[in-house]
């Protein structure tokens, strides 16, 4: 009896697949910036992952964002500007510089990372819809909320664009 369960633990240990290990990497999904500033929004995204960075939490931070119409730089390359002068190895910075919406921030950072976990860092009411996009693209993600004081219309805003992704319906910005 005794080797019969250790085959069978030998077995479910060497075959099943184990939990997925926690990600080591997070990905900072755009918002909005200034003429070079990163939006309060967006610096509240930035502090949080650099925040994670800095407690050892992650040792890569993925900025992803592009340029908005007549902008002179991306969201991306704001955000690791940021992060390098708050003291983030340039090393450790990966800026994704294309996308204009969440679901592009999704679609264009898939490939950095690497198929290993990521952190989805966003605001609290874009988070569960961030992680449902991530979901349908296969990406293997944990959701890091960042706090705020934010409108009832982008709260609202929010939810009813959750449900439309639930649906199927809309990948929307």
């Amino acid at each position: 009896m005794k080797r019969l369960y250790f085959a069978l633990t030998f077995l479910l240990l060497a075959f099943v697949p184990s939990q997925s290990s926690t990600p080591k990497q997070a990905l900072v999904l755009g918002a909005a910036q200034y003429n070079g500033q990163p939006s309060p929004v967006f610096r509240g995204r930035l502090e949080a992952a650099l925040r994670m960075y800095q407690d050892g939490l992650v040792d890569r931070i993925i900025v992803s964002g592009g340029r908005g119409k007549g902008d002179r730089y991306s969201e991306g390359e704001v955000g690791c500007r940021f992060l390098a002068a708050h003291g983030v190895l340039k090393t450790a910075l990966v800026c994704e510089t294309k996308s204009r919406s969440t679901w592009e921030n999704l679609i264009y950072s898939k490939p950095l990372l690497k198929g290993e976990p990521v952190w989805i860092v966003t605001d609290e009411p874009h988070l569960p819809r961030a992680l449902l996009l991530a979901q349908t693209l296969n990406i293997e993600a944990r959701g890091w909320p960042v706090k705020g004081r934010f409108s009832k219309d982008y709260v609202n805003r929010e939810r009813l664009l959750y449900a439309l992704a639930k649906l199927g319906l809309t990948h929307a910005p």
